[in-house]
Order: C-alpha cells, then sequence, then structure tokens
C-alpha cells in the first residue's frame, strides 16, 4: 500500500501539526499576484520507489505560524491510482521545504 493508514491528530492555530508526515518535492507556479499553486508532488513509497502524483486538487489554503515558523498549508485531495487520498500539503517558507501530511 502506499500510504500508510494511521489515525492524525491536529491542534489549534499555533499548535503541533501531528500525523504521518513526508518529506516531498513540490513542483509549482507561483502566479503574478504572489499566490503559490502546487502543481505535481514526488515523494518515495514504502518500498523506496518514488512516485508522481500530478492530480492534485486544492480545496483551501491557509497561512499558519508553528513554533515560529511561518507556512502554508494547504489542504487537498490527491489521486493516487484511482483514489482520492485527502492530506495537507504544507509548505515551510523559511526552511523552503514541503512535507505531505496525511489524514
Amino acid at each position: 500500500m502506499m500510504f500508510g493508514m494511521g489515525t492524525n491528530f491536529r491542534k489549534g492555530e499555533g499548535g503541533p501539526v501531528r500525523g504521518v508526515q513526508k518529506k516531498v518535492a513540490c513542483e509549482c507556479w507561483f502566479t503574478s499576484t504572489g499566490k503559490i499553486m502546487p502543481l505535481m508532488l514526488k515523494l518515495q513509497d514504502e518500498d523506496g520507489e518514488v512516485r508522481m502524483i500530478r492530480e492534485i486538487t486544492v480545496h483551501s489554503q491557509e497561512k499558519k505560524t508553528y513554533a515560529g515558523i511561518p507556512s502554508i498549508e494547504y489542504d487537498c485531495t490527491l489521486e493516487v491510482e484511482g483514489r482520492g487520498i485527502r492530506a495537507w500539503l504544507i509548505y515551510y517558507q523559511t526552511e523552503n521545504q514541503w512535507v505531505l501530511n496525511f489524514r
């Protein structure tokens, strides 16, 4: 199975992000107004194989701060092998790093 099945927990604004997190590579489009639009993800699965996900539906995005680190959190659905998987795609701005947090 490509994604682990687990229970994820989140605290309110400013609390730690919890759940199954994976570092990902993200191809983005930056609009003329500075908005970031995720286009494609690459991540390594449990078998060590690099998977590419092109079908990303972003439901909402919100600027947040976790432990003083500014981030942009995307509530999205990823289409993987014919299934829709709900996840948070988080961009840590100061670290210039993307992570995927599964629901």
